[in-house]
């Protein structure tokens, strides 16, 4: 047999081999999410409380934007800020809730390769996005407080645009990076997500590739996204806390303290679940704990934040009772 028939021979194996490595790198064309298999007994009142808890988050907070962008009495930096913090906790649930639904009442539910990165992508926009308001505020906080006769100055116009520029770009940028490296992994199978989302973590373990680059790419993004503006609020928060024990008079410490209690409650609430979700490890037992804590951010602290921040918030009370007032006489006049 001539050396050129061997040749041959091993050329076609080559082309076959490569063409196998080409099927079986993509034969996951989509993803199966499991959602809550040990609630699929009591799936209509759960699937009732979720879509409850979606209707009154999206209301709840498009009324907050409405508000922050009508009423004159909620002009300063914070209720901005506010406004835009509704804005994301709007995105985050719309992106996942809807989806989450269908998951409960089906008890499962698929979703395409390009379905389940958009879901991904969207979710750490509006996570990453949170984080670095939630910072702009313990900034603004820490003017307001730390250095009063400067806030005015300081918390200009051009600055309190750019923080809020800032935090979307740069969550929209940071995120994309990761959505390239997770977008070029081979999915050869299983294709099933226990979890209620397209969450990163569950995403990969499926992933038949070296996920090295991803896992970096995370690391170095925590860093960015999650450690440094965490530490920062704490450094503000402590100046905070020293000027507040600095004031002389119970009453002064504790007016000045309320005008910060809000946001303390929703960093505390939401930076405590994100960071308990991602110190547990996801494998074995802690599966269904990591679901229901990441419940807790996803779905309860959008609903939750409005109220915080309108509690025993006066201004936003006497906006709330204009704005009805005002609706109340169109419709008279109507």
């Amino acid at each position: 047999m001539s050396p050129h028939h061997y040749s041959s021979q091993e050329t076609s194996i080559e082309l076959l081999e490569m063409k196998v490595h080409v099927e079986n790198s993509t034969t996951v064309t989509e993803f199966l999410i499991l959602g809550f298999p040990a609630l699929n007994d009591y799936k209509l009142p759960f699937f009732s409380i979720i879509f409850l808890m979606y209707c009154m988050t999206i209301c709840e907070n498009l009324f907050i934007i409405v508000l922050v962008s009508t009423s004159q009495r909620l002009r300063s930096p914070m209720y901005f800020f506010l406004g835009h913090l509704a804005l994301s906790d709007i995105i985050q649930v719309s992106n996942i809730v809807p989806k989450m639904l269908n998951v409960i009442i089906m008890k499962e539910s698929s979703i395409s390769f390009a379905g389940c990165i958009s879901q991904f992508y969207l979710y750490g926009v509006s996570v990453s996005a949170e984080c670095f308001l939630l910072t702009a505020m313990s900034y603004d906080r820490y003017l307001a407080i730390c250095k009063p006769l400067h806030y005015i100055s300081m918390m200009s116009v051009k600055l309190r645009y750019g923080l809020v520029i800032s935090s979307w770009v740069l969550s929209f940028m940071f995120i994309l990076i990761t959505l390239v490296l997770v977008y070029n992994l081979d999915f050869c199978g299983p294709n099933m997500i226990n979890h209620f989302f397209c969450d990163l973590s569950p995403l990969l373990e499926l992933s038949c590739s070296d996920t090295t680059d991803v896992a970096i790419d995370i690391l170095v993004h925590s860093v960015l996204i999650v450690l440094l503006p965490f530490s920062f609020i704490i450094v503000t928060y402590v100046c905070i806390f020293i000027t507040i024990f600095g004031i002389p008079s119970t009453s002064g410490r504790q007016k000045t303290f309320s005008t910060c209690s809000a946001h303390l409650v929703v960093v505390s609430t939401y930076y405590g679940s994100m960071l308990i979700i991602y110190m547990v490890p996801y494998r074995g037992h802690s599966l269904t704990v990591n679901k229901f804590i990441s419940l807790t951010y996803i779905v309860l602290t959008p609903l939750l934040n409005p109220f915080i921040y309108s509690l025993r918030n006066k201004e936003i009370h006497s906006s709330i009772i204009t704005y009805l007032m005002v609706c109340n006489k169109k419709n008279i006049l109507w």
